[in-house]
């Protein structure tokens, strides 16, 4: 029996992430596989479902709406803070990384530089975005 992708199999998976205007925005095709557990939440929801139940060497185009990509924009998550907090030199569109009072990773992105104060995007880059798959599965262990 063809072993599928199911349920706490580690699936081996190459993709394209394309953009709605079709431009490539990210691709592993030729280089190492993303290796992750299925079911176990370490994929976007869109990606996992759309996997399940495929096989090695299967091919799928799948379109992710924002709710099951990388979600909505939460115009919440844009905050102003102090310039003096920004290293020197930062420019609009640059991507800071630091950590949040919980200590995990945050990486927001500069979306305004005002005389005093700089603003902040804590979104995700993708969130509120409809994003174009194409998937193989390269590997089910």
């Amino acid at each position: 029996m063809t072993p599928t992708v199911s349920k706490g199999k580690v699936i081996a998976l190459e993709y394209t992430l394309k953009s709605e205007d079709k431009r490539v925005v990210f691709s592993n095709v030729g280089k190492n596989p993303l290796i992750y557990t299925q079911g176990a939440n370490q994929v976007i929801p869109g990606v996992e479902s759309a996997v399940e139940g495929m096989a090695v060497g299967q091919t799928k185009e799948v379109v992710v709406a924002p709710a099951r990509g990388f979600g909505e924009r939460d115009p919440n998550a844009v905050q102003e803070i102090p310039k003096a907090s920004v290293p020197e030199g930062t420019q609009v569109g640059t991507q800071l990384h630091g950590k949040d009072q919980a200590g995990r990773d945050v990486r927001p992105t500069v979306t305004e530089i005002k005389d005093r104060t700089v603003l902040l995007d804590f979104n995700h880059p993708l969130a509120g975005k409809t994003l174009y798959f194409d998937l193989k599965v390269v590997g089910i262990d």
